[in-house]
């Protein structure tokens, strides 16, 4: 990581294709790009998914570049006719896409690769971006501004963003404990919860109930960048709740 930041660090992520909101293929990159971030201490603080459509992304991504930190999307730059995420983000940002040497480069070097128009528009950048490189097959990807432009094949998206990581300015790692409960419902837990979260406003917590042969309760997620004040906050929750009647609490093993 290039440098931390004691301020948060925000991300989003923008899905582009007809086949995620068609349900014809399942995202599994959202969850692998959130892990990655958190590793590196950015928060992913939105998520979209759009079709393709070039006025859709195009909105979208300068919605989202200029809210947060950095922007990741994933998905639309293959060689096809509806593989249009290069022609969105060059318009977003208003300049023009160019066939990039070291792409051309790269395909003319594969053995029995033919060079043909459909596999030069995965070598078109934006006037001013870089490449991030693809440790897994096929052209890199992009970046450009705070914008970091990814395939939508997860291994191909995962391999590209180990190079991605290198370049963000992560803030501190949040960290998360978790509080179980059992044999109480989210009705007895909810008021303890609610005023241990009104007493320490910078830190997220958060209620996830569970039902099984086992039995029902909730796991209490605190997730915070302070160690110590997580620490505290937990044996503060733990109190309230056995205060309220709650016996069965106990805290698991860490998550971080």
């Amino acid at each position: 990581m290039a440098k931390t930041s004691d301020k948060r660090v925000t991300a989003a992520v923008l899905i582009i294709g007809d086949e995620i909101l068609s349900g014809r293929t399942q995202d599994t990159n959202l969850r692998d790009i959130a892990r990655y971030l958190g590793v590196h201490g950015v928060d992913l603080a939105e998520a979209r998914t759009v079709p393709d459509v070039h006025e859709e992304i195009v909105a979208a991504l300068d919605a989202l570049r200029h809210r947060y930190d950095y922007v990741i999307t994933t998905g639309g730059i293959g060689p096809t006719h509806d593989d249009i995420t290069a022609d969105a983000v060059a318009a977003a940002f208003g300049v023009e896409l160019y066939e990039h040497p070291e792409i051309i480069a790269m395909m003319q070097a594969r053995p029995g690769m033919e060079l043909n128009a459909a596999r030069r528009r995965m070598a078109r950048v934006p006037v001013g971006g870089g490449l991030v490189k693809n440790a897994v097959q096929g052209p890199p990807g992009f970046t450009i501004g705070n914008v970091f432009v990814l395939a939508g094949v997860p291994a191909i998206m995962r391999g590209m963003l180990e190079d991605v990581g290198p370049r963000l300015r992560g803030g501190a790692v949040t960290i998360a404990r978790t509080v179980r409960v059992e044999g109480s419902g989210e009705g007895v837990i909810a008021a303890p919860l609610e005023a241990v979260a009104k007493a320490h406003p910078g830190m997220s917590l958060g209620s996830y109930p569970f039902f099984g042969a086992e039995g029902y309760g909730s796991n209490l997620v605190l997730r915070g960048r302070d160690r110590d004040e997580l620490a505290s906050t937990v044996g503060e929750l733990i109190a309230a709740l056995k205060v309220a009647g709650i016996e069965n609490v106990r805290e698991m093993a860490a998550d971080a």
